[in-house]
């Protein structure tokens, strides 16, 4: 069982079968540590066993299903630091998923590394082309071979006890025993490959799948045509013209019975398949590819935004990296933040001002958004500034700005004429937008050029950010005192390369309605758009269909935790901040939202938001015209394999699931299952659980799974947050991510969902 379809795939590929063979390549953690591991792909094609050549019998592993993508050459900081030492052709880099470092290595021969960069790749690509019933065969293989102790490729019965209690069941011993004697046909004591299978097929028979489908099914064993449309649109809700066809192209992808196929019929196998599949998930897939108008202003958009985007921990002694930027870009980021401060060498560092964290030089940045901006969605991205620098280094700011990337960088207005309102995202793809201080406006530029020692005389404030640290500070009057002093003077040349996003300070909305361009931005700290919000929220929401804002985190959140970002949307605001390396609610809710339009970091605000005769408040929802309140009724029946939270080999999950609505402050609401005992194999609830949506426009769904604990806090198990306007009725699954926002599969849960009108 172990090589399940492995052999298929290694015959007549040669980099596989290196892989097989194992290599001895230096593991690079620094310029001083570099050390040699021996490296081989187990047979299983799965998973990459390594250990040091001293360290004895310790070796470690990690799966291929880990691996997002392999760099190659000199792709990552640590290569870059020894590039002097090895040559670009024997250098590769491992990105694993979530917010696990990098592993970077260096063949003996451009050769060796050839075979592993293909061949890693191959075996990715594998991955991500499986069905789901080779994915499930896949997930079967590697727990048979994490129980078989001995690997002697046969399992009995001791084994399988221990395997249950790892795959999160605590089952009666007696029923285990049953299902085990059934499946042992060869009469052995012992299973083996087909028999463990059909172990684990009795062990996972969906009764609650079992009960729909023949509540649809005319004869209790198949669903006929007529009865898969039946259920597509009574249950399902799928559009009532094209429900026939849909059946048919169900039967053909999910049916794997040819029989069944002939007779234009779908068995439980089949049914089961489509459930789990894409299209039966709660998360409509028309939704998840590019959907929305692109081609309004920029501002009618909320745009996935990164807070200190070089850091990758805390905000005190956090290690800085060009890191942070990939990862943000390639999680559809389109907004980043770069502190820049006067460097040795003529050279300006990015780091985190007045603190332990390290630095890194400000052109790497700009190298890594030449390389990395426009590889997930090829909409703008806005590099904002909080600039630090005297004018020298600010002009060295601008010639990498310049030279590095070229065209992709915005130096003027789309038609060379003076604009009246903010160009589109479509109009601007493939462009890099700088936002900063600007000497004058996008008239003055018109008019001809400045003169290179009048930009000088222009003394401008430091960026917002660092002078409203201490809104929140016990200690504020020093701290102001010194912000208020912090005068800079700013470059032509930088200046130059702002256009659309001129950052300006913030008086009040009536002075900002009355006097601010369109291309004038605002930055608050979370703290000040929460008073903004509390004094005057239909002033915000409509100041925000004119203008962008940003708001970014407090500085005190030394830790680089998050505020709710849910507050910022739900006035309009744009460019809400976040520290993207610090897991958790608010970055969850981040990707649920951002998880729409083909993850391309741009969201069509609601039409209520977007134009400045509607009059939308926030704290009342009610008020605003087109006001359609619904119901959503949601039934949790059943999880399948969470995972286990606790290491201990005899704990098993205790688990109940939360839903969390997050919106406008009336929609704020949650509610819980009862806990199951001692199950996350195949938890049965069938609670369920109502909410009233106020603003459905604005709201997030979060499914949270959790193991109760009456003694202690209660362990995070998974989640799932999605936009409620994106929500698939009827009976759907809910595919889990962990708290890194990175799948598990085959961890899930199964729902019906009902939305109705209350109005």
């Amino acid at each position: 069982m172990a090589s399940t379809g492995s052999g298929l795939r290694i015959q007549g590929d040669d980099n596989l079968q290196s892989m097989i063979v194992g290599t001895v390549m230096r593991k690079i953690k620094s310029r001083t540590w570099k050390k040699q591991r021996y490296f081989k792909l187990q047979e299983d094609c799965m998973t990459i066993w390594y250990k040091s050549k001293k360290a004895g019998n310790a070796h470690s592993t990690f799966s291929v299903s880990d691996v997002e993508t392999v760099r190659e050459g000199h792709q990552s900081e640590v290569l870059l630091s020894i590039a002097d030492e090895f040559p670009p052709d024997r250098c590769f880099t491992l990105v694993f998923r979530g917010r696990r470092g990098n592993l970077d290595l260096v063949a003996d021969s451009a050769d060796e590394a050839q075979s592993w960069i293909k061949g890693m790749r191959k075996l990715i690509e594998n991955l991500e082309n499986m069905g789901e019933s080779e994915k499930l065969d896949q997930w079967i293989c590697e727990w048979f071979k994490k129980a078989d102790k001995n690997n002697d490729g046969r399992m009995n019965f001791r084994e399988i006890r221990v395997l249950l209690k790892m795959m999160n069941v605590d089952m009666n011993e007696h029923h285990a025993h049953q299902l085990f004697v059934t499946a042992d046909k060869s009469q052995t004591g012992t299973l083996e490959d087909d028999e463990f299978v059909l172990f684990y097929k009795m062990l996972t028979q969906r009764e609650d799948v079992l009960r729909v489908f023949q509540d649809f099914s005319g004869d209790g064993q198949k669903l006929s045509l007529r009865d898969l449309e039946e259920f597509l649109r009574d249950e399902q809700l799928e559009e009532v013209d094209g429900v026939q066809q849909l059946a048919m192209e169900l039967i053909e992808r999910y049916e794997p019975s040819d029989t069944a196929k002939m007779l234009k019929a779908m068995s439980i196998d089949g049914f089961l398949m489509y459930l789990a599949s894409a299209e039966g998930s709660i998360f409509h897939p028309r939704q998840q590819s590019l959907y929305q108008d692109m081609t309004q202003p920029l501002n009618h958009y909320f745009i996935s935004s990164s807070h200190n985007t070089y850091l990758m921990e805390d905000q005190l002694r956090g290690h800085s990296s060009v890191e942070g930027y990939i990862r943000a870009l390639k999680r559809g980021c389109r907004c980043v933040e770069v502190d820049c401060w006067d460097g040795p060498n003529g050279e300006p560092i990015v780091y985190h001002g007045h603190t332990f964290t390290s630095k890194i030089l400000f052109k790497d940045v700009v190298n890594a958004l030449r390389n990395y901006a426009f590889k997930v969605s090829e909409y703008p991205v806005i590099l904002s500034t909080e600039n630090h620098c005297g004018v020298e280094q600010q002009r060295v700011m601008a010639q990498h700005l310049n030279t590095i990337l070229g065209d992709k960088l915005l130096k003027s207005t789309l038609d060379g004429k003076i604009p009246v309102s903010f160009p589109s995202p479509e109009e601007l793809k493939g462009k890099i937008l700088l936002k900063g201080k600007k000497i004058g406006g996008l008239e003055e530029s018109r008019n001809g050029p400045l003169e290179p020692e009048d930009s000088l005389t222009g003394e401008v404030s430091d960026e917002d950010e660092a002078a409203d640290i201490d809104e929140d500070s016990l200690h504020s009057n020093s701290l102001r005192r010194t912000a208020k002093k912090s005068k800079q003077r700013l470059s032509k040349e930088l200046s130059d390369c702002v256009v659309y996003c001129k950052s300006v300070h913030f008086s009040s909305f009536k002075h900002s309605r009355i006097h601010s361009k369109f291309y004038e931005i605002s930055s608050f700290t979370e703290s000040k758009a929460r008073k903004h919000l509390r004094e005057a929220g239909a002033e915000f929401v409509h100041h925000n269909t004119r203008q962008l804002t940003r708001v970014y985190p407090s500085g005190l959140r030394t830790d680089s935790s998050n505020f709710n970002p849910q507050e910022m949307w739900n006035t309009g605001t744009q460019i809400v901040a976040l520290n993207f390396q610090t897991a958790g609610v608010e970055m969850d809710l981040n990707d649920g939202l951002f998880s729409q339009n083909g993850r391309c970091g741009y969201i069509l605000k609601p039409d209520f938001m977007r134009m400045s005769e509607r009059r939308f408040d926030p704290e009342v929802p009610h008020n605003r015209e087109g006001y359609r309140p619904l119901s959503l009724c949601i039934q949790v029946i059943s999880g399948q394999q969470l995972p286990k939270v606790n290491i201990k080999e005899s704990s098993v999950v205790d688990p109940f699931v939360r839903v969390e609505i997050h919106g406008v402050p009336l929609d704020q609401a949650k509610q819980e299952t009862r806990y199951i005992d001692n199950n996350g194999f195949n938890p049965v609830w069938y609670d369920t659980l109502r909410f009233t949506i106020h603003a459905p426009e604005l709201a997030l769904v979060r499914f949270v799974v959790e193991d109760y604990d009456k003694a202690s806090r209660n362990d995070f198990v998974g989640q799932y947050t999605l936009p409620f306007s994106c929500i698939q009725q009827g009976y759907r699954h809910i595919h889990l991510l962990s708290k890194d926002g990175t799948s598990i599969p085959p961890a899930s849960l199964f729902v019906h969902v009902r939305i109705t009108n209350l109005v």
